[in-house]
């Protein structure tokens, strides 16, 4: 393709319909609803023109994929594809056999969310009493064979649950533990004052991931994912804006990033009007960042430019409206006070992150009623 990356990975959005209301929810602040949802063909022939292009994985999320009575079948055609396969899930819907018909669909690898060590935590965050269900459906994943691997969302208000946490997930057999800090675009932004950790939080936090790791070496494999608003400098943008990975929404809207839908200021693409290979390589939205050929100052200049990409585009335009800003993160960034403020008030006395006050302080994600189900 002339020069242009090859990606590796695509996140199959399958749904928004989902059955939590995490206040910290990744997808975009407009929910699509059933209707809008690409139909069984359509997904099918994403993934094949997907293996096209290069992918060797797909992973399957959400919402929650599960409440695709399909899923199955686009499995299935994923394999066909010589695709490896992972399942994203709440875990929530997950039954024996369902579990047993995905993995004869040709499903690898399965990974569960939980919001924390307890039933509180999960009611606290995502305003569900399912936690009994997540752990379910941990034993449902391993009994139908597949690596089990997990993923929390770490914030103010479970950080120092993180030994339980851990101790939560090696017991129900997990291989892999990410532990995701909160990420503050989207709907998280909108509880940024509640979910941001003080420093001295986060510093503890870290403590307990490195005894853990340690501890748990050659038997739980622990990934600690950075949060960002501490460090000096931004992450990489999923490698470098469409370079190693794209997003394709429930209706067909493909991204480089998954949290991309929420830039207004950009048109991207949709499987409806082009095929992948086009919007992979010749479509404007997903050439507007790639390389460094975009960046103003003071990341053209920069010495480490080839390292982070100017940092995230969805981070830019959250924070500052305009996407082709440097990453606010970044200390260099003149826009980089709109995160030191943020990290003042989370290193104040803050009453309204504590217990039953957060809870009626914070905004749940509340799909409409055509995109919901319990």
């Amino acid at each position: 393709m002339n020069g242009v990356p090859q990606p590796y990975g695509l996140l199959a959005e399958v749904t928004h319909q989902c059955p939590l209301h995490c206040v910290y929810c990744s997808n975009p602040l407009a929910l699509l609803d059933r209707q809008d949802e690409l139909g069984t063909d359509d997904w099918r022939r994403v993934i094949r023109e997907a293996a096209g292009l290069g992918v060797v994985q797909v992973h399957f999320s959400g919402g929650e994929p599960l409440v695709r009575g399909d899923l199955e079948m686009l499995v299935a055609e994923a394999r066909r594809c010589d695709l490896y396969t992972n399942l994203i899930t709440s875990g929530l819907g997950l039954t024996e056999s369902r579990a047993r018909s995905l993995v004869s669909a040709g499903l690898n690898s399965a990974q569960l969310s939980i919001q924390g060590d307890a039933a509180e935590s999960t009611e606290l965050v995502a305003a569900s009493k399912r936690f009994d269900k997540k752990r379910d459906a941990a034993h449902i994943i391993r009994e139908a064979g597949l690596p089990l691997n997990m993923n929390v969302v770490l914030h103010r208000l479970n950080l120092h649950r993180l030994d339980a946490i851990i101790d939560v997930c090696a017991s129900w057999g997990a291989e892999r533990l990410e532990l995701a800090n909160t990420q503050y675009y989207g709907w998280a932004l909108r509880n940024r004052d509640l979910l941001l950790p003080s420093k001295a939080q986060l510093e503890e936090a870290v403590g307990v991931y490195e005894r853990r790791k340690a501890e748990l070496a050659g038997r739980m494999e622990l990934l600690w994912i950075l949060p960002d608003y501490y460090e000096p400098y931004p992450k990489p943008c999923m490698g470098g804006w469409a370079q190693t990975a794209l997003t394709v929404a429930p209706d067909g809207m493909v991204y480089p990033c998954p949290v991309a839908a929420d830039m207004t200021a950009m048109n991207f693409p949709s499987v409806h009007d082009h095929d992948m290979a086009w919007i992979w390589s010749k479509s404007a939205a997903f050439q507007a960042f790639r390389g460094t050929e975009w960046m103003p100052d003071p990341c053209r200049s920069c010495p480490r430019k080839e390292t982070d990409f100017g940092g995230c585009r969805c981070q830019a335009f959250a924070l500052t409206g305009d996407p082709g800003r440097t990453d606010p993160v970044c200390v260099h960034s003149p826009d980089h006070h709109l995160v030191q403020d943020a990290l003042v008030r989370a290193d104040q006395d803050n009453a309204a992150a504590e217990g039953e006050t957060a809870r009626a302080n914070l905004v749940y994600r509340r799909p409409p009623a055509s995109a919901r189900r319990r």
